[in-house]
């Protein structure tokens, strides 16, 4: 089942791409703590809901033991946002979406994970295919191509390598808290432990949204939520993506995070459906490669 959600989280996040696209703009300074507090909110409304509904018997100390994992998510999520707003995404995706190959090289090098010789190089064909169609994606919104200072310019290219490295952290780091021997969470099953994760994981956001909140407004920062309509879609997709994610990393975590990774596969297609933009054949070859990378590591992890 956890390939069923690999692929499910990575359609889902793909959908949230397009409308963190839409409301990352570079002339709105604060946008990418709007989007964050966007999320927050809405993962708090689906902790809560799952809190009230669902019997996981959760204990609150979760929300310091899981503590380091929601931070590295959060923080390279706020990397991205901020990158989103000066960076054209041909530029910031195919960086960010390495996270992936660099979470199942730490898993092999720190947790001791093994993967077969066929998954590797599927995994590489996947990464091959990101980097293709993300560099030759060249579609992005013109307007954020304006010009910055040279240090803005460096701290906005850095960006998408933070959150890789940041991402691909927290990844890792799932992979052991998702392992029900060697998860440090409380009063977890294996049929809770993943709800307990995520709820943790939700509430924690919605606690850095309520604080950035509060910063904007000492600010002065308008915040309107009837004109945040892409920000609020892409927070429903983000927590919609994390409730399945949870669940891919409980599988085979080392071989659902390159999987996961190819979001950018599906921001493209649907990018070219909804946004009308156009792709090149170079475009297509790229996205065969992700696809058959993909498909090869159903075949080989499914034996």
């Amino acid at each position: 089942m956890w390939l069923f959600f690999a692929l499910v989280t990575t359609f889902i996040w793909g959908l949230a791409e397009l409308f963190y696209k839409k409301g990352a703009r570079p002339d709105e300074k604060f946008a990418h703590l709007k989007i964050c507090v966007c999320v927050g909110f809405i993962m708090g409304i689906h902790a809560v809901f799952t809190l009230i509904t669902g019997d996981i018997g959760y204990d609150p100390k979760n929300l310091i033991n899981y503590l380091p994992v929601s931070l590295c998510y959060i923080i390279s999520m706020a990397f991205s946002f901020f990158g989103m707003r000066f960076i054209e995404e041909s530029i910031s995706d195919p960086i960010e979406n390495t996270s992936g190959a660099i979470c199942s090289l730490l898993a092999v090098v720190v947790l001791g994970e093994t993967i077969a010789a066929g998954s590797a190089i599927a995994i590489v064909v996947i990464v091959i295919g990101i980097l293709g169609i993300g560099f030759l994606d060249n579609t992005g919104d013109t307007d954020r191509k304006k010009k910055l200072g040279k240090k803005m310019a460096i701290i906005a290219f850095a960006m998408p390598f933070c959150y890789a490295i940041i991402d691909a952290i927290g990844s890792l780091l799932d992979i052991y808290f998702l392992d029900i021997e060697t998860s440090p969470l409380s009063n977890i099953t294996e049929a809770t432990i993943e709800d307990v994760a995520n709820t943790s994981y939700e509430l924690t956001f919605f606690i850095c949204a309520v604080v950035l909140l509060i910063f904007m407004k000492i600010k002065g920062v308008k915040f309107e939520l009837p004109t945040q309509r892409d920000k609020i879609l892409a927070g429903v997709c983000e927590t919609a993506g994390q409730f399945t994610y949870v669940y891919a990393m409980s599988g085979d975590g080392a071989i659902a995070a390159p999987i996961i990774s190819s979001v950018c596969v599906v921001s493209l297609i649907l990018s070219r459906i909804v946004l009308k933009e156009k792709l090149t054949k170079l475009q297509y070859f790229f996205l065969f490669l992700v696809i058959a990378g993909i498909l090869a590591l159903a075949m080989i992890e499914g034996e």
